[in-house]
């Protein structure tokens, strides 16, 4: 893998990364959306990734709904909430702030790392540059 590669491989994963915190962070923005235009409570996102294998970095395929049977929707008792079942229940959004800041946690140390990688390839292209000008 060359210098460049290693600096696009990088440069992919900040992309997805920064994505990937965005879209956390509108989930932690919609905790407690119960109502949404496509009708009833917010659902959390994820965002999917995929391989480059050209250039063995990352890309996003999409941002899709998590509809997974360890994260439901919750029930939560507020019979003044307007949208409040004849029960008093309202169904809230599947969104825990616990897994979404362990999530930007992990976001934010791929980011630096790939700003590293990025910095270590930069650094080594400098150095071979003043070794090219000393000979």
């Amino acid at each position: 893998m060359s210098l460049w590669s290693s600096i696009d491989a990088s440069a992919s994963g900040l992309t997805a990364q920064r994505l990937r915190m965005e879209v956390i962070s509108n989930n932690i923005a919609n905790v407690n959306t119960t109502r949404t235009p496509e009708g009833g409570p917010y659902r959390r996102k994820v965002v999917l990734f995929a391989p480059i294998l050209r250039m063995k970095g990352v890309r996003v395929i999409g941002i899709v709904d998590d509809n997974t049977e360890k994260n439901p929707l919750r029930l939560k008792y507020d019979p003044s909430h307007p949208d409040a079942n004849e029960q008093g229940y309202v169904l809230m959004p599947n969104v825990n702030i616990v897994t979404e800041m362990v999530d930007m946690i992990s976001a934010t140390r791929a980011y630096q790392a790939n700003v590293a990688a990025i910095n270590a390839a930069k650094s080594m292209l400098q150095e071979a540059l003043g070794i090219a000008r000393r000979v």
